[in-house]
C-alpha cells in the first residue's frame, strides 16, 4: 500500500500544548503507513522542541500572514496527501490555501473553545473579517476538536457541519514517573500551577482564594507571559509574596508536579489542558474551576481532583482536599492513562487520516 504523505503545520515550536502534541504526532505516527514532515512558520532559534526523526522546514517568518507565499511554495514542493495544521489563525490561513490544492485533504486541529477564548484575545479586525473561523473553517475537509465542549462550540456557534467534526483528545506524550506516595505535609501544603501568564488562565482568582486560606502553604507558579507584572502587583497587594515562587520556564515540569500536593487550575477557558493531564500522570490531584474545554472529561471528582463553580466553593474544595487522607497516586494516574494514553490517541489520528483519504 502506498504511504500517505502528511505535512504538519505550526506557527512556532514554542513551549506550548499545541506545539508539543503536533510535534509528538508528526514523529510517532506509524511510519509503515504514513510519511510525515513538519513545516514551522517561525524560526528554528526560538524552538523549544527538538525534532529528530522527520524533516522540519522553518519558514523564518514573524507572522503567519506574511508566510502565505512561503507556505504555498513549500506545499507545492512537498505535494502532500494531507495537511494537518493547529491553532486557529493558521487553520484559517490553511483553509484559504486549500483552494489552491484541490487534491490535498486539509485538516485543522482546533486548540480552543473559540467563542469563549476570543473574549481574552486581541485580533486584527481586518484579518479577522477575512479569515474568521466561521467562514474559513467550512473550507477544511475535517476539524479535530480536543474536547466535547469544543465540538459543541464548532457545531452550534460556528455552524460547522457535523460530518466535518471529530473529537480526539490530547495524548499523554511523555513517560511520567509516578510519585512514590501521597502524604500531605500538614506543616505546609504545596500547591502548583503550570500555565502561561495570560488573562484566560485565571491566576488572579487563584491568588484571591489563597489569600483567604487559613493553613500554611507554598504556591509555585510555572509559566511566563504578558500578565506577569499585574500578577506580581496583585501578589504584593494580597501579602502573598513570601508564599509564592515564580519559575518562568523549566523543562522539568514533571519533577515539580510530583513534588507538590495539588495542582491548581484557574482557567476561564481551555482547549484541552495538557498540564492538568500531566499532573494526574504523576499522581498529583487537581483543584480546578469549572470552565469550557475538557475539564469534565479529565477530572473525576474525588478520584483525581475536585471542580468548583466559583471562588467560595474553590476555597472550600482546597480545605476539603487537604483534609482528604486517601488520595491515591496510582488511581489518579490510571484515571488519565486509560483515556489519554498515546497509543490510543495515535490510532485515532491514524484511523482519521485513512478515513479522510477515502472521501
Amino acid at each position: 500500500m502506498k504511504k500517505v504523505k502528511i505535512v504538519f503545520v505550526l506557527p512556532t515550536l514554542h513551549a506550548g500544548g499545541a506545539e508539543r502534541v503536533m510535534s509528538f504526532l508528526s514523529e510517532n505516527i506509524d511510519q509503515t503507513k504514513f510519511t510525515s514532515s513538519l513545516v514551522v512558520v517561525g524560526y528554528e532559534k526560538n524552538s523549544k522542541y527538538e525534532i529528530k526523526n522527520i524533516p522540519v522546514y522553518f519558514l523564518n517568518k514573524n507572522r503567519v500572514a506574511s508566510s502565505i507565499p512561503s507556505l504555498i511554495k513549500i506545499l507545492r514542493k512537498l505535494n502532500p496527501d494531507i495537511v494537518l495544521s493547529s491553532i486557529a489563525h493558521i487553520n484559517s490561513v490553511m483553509a484559504i490555501i486549500s483552494l489552491i490544492f484541490p487534491k490535498t485533504k486539509f485538516i485543522g486541529r482546533e486548540a480552543n473553545v473559540l467563542s469563549v477564548v476570543k473574549n481574552y484575545k486581541k485580533q486584527s479586525k481586518r484579518l479577522g473579517n477575512i479569515i474568521s473561523p466561521s467562514k474559513s473553517y467550512k473550507l477544511l475537509d475535517m476539524i479535530i476538536c480536543q474536547s466535547n465542549d469544543m465540538y459543541q462550540d464548532m457545531l452550534n456557534n460556528y455552524k460547522i457541519p457535523e460530518n466535518k467534526l471529530r473529537v480526539i483528545n490530547n495524548p499523554i506524550t511523555d513517560k511520567f514517573d509516578l510519585k512514590n506516595n501521597y502524604k500531605i505535609n500538614k506543616d505546609e501544603t504545596k500547591f502548583i500551577s503550570v500555565a502561561a501568564l495570560k488573562k484566560q488562565k485565571g491566576h488572579e482568582r487563584i491568588l484571591r482564594v489563597l489569600a483567604k486560606l487559613n493553613i500554611p502553604f507554598k504556591y509555585t507558579i510555572i509559566g511566563n507571559g504578558g500578565e506577569k507584572e499585574p500578577l506580581l502587583r496583585l501578589i504584593e497587594q494580597l501579602n502573598l509574596k513570601d508564599k509564592i515562587q515564580h519559575i518562568p520556564y523549566t523543562n522539568e515540569v514533571s519533577k515539580y508536579l510530583a513534588e507538590h500536593d495539588f495542582f491548581l487550575q484557574g482557567s476561564y477557558v481551555e482547549g484541552f489542558p495538557n498540564s492538568l493531564i500531566e499532573s494526574c500522570a504523576v499522581g498529583t490531584p487537581v483543584l480546578a474551576f469549572n470552565a469550557p474545554g475538557g475539564l469534565n472529561e479529565i477530572i473525576e471528582p474525588g478520584i483525581n481532583g475536585l471542580i468548583a463553580k466559583e471562588e467560595k466553593e474553590y476555597l472550600e474544595n482546597i480545605v476539603r482536599a487537604v483534609n482528604k487522607s486517601n488520595w491515591s497516586p496510582s488511581v489518579i494516574r490510571d484515571s488519565v492513562y486509560k483515556k489519554f494514553n498515546s497509543e490510543k490517541i495515535l490510532k485515532e489520528y491514524e484511523d482519521l487520516f485513512l478515513e479522510v483519504m477515502k472521501k
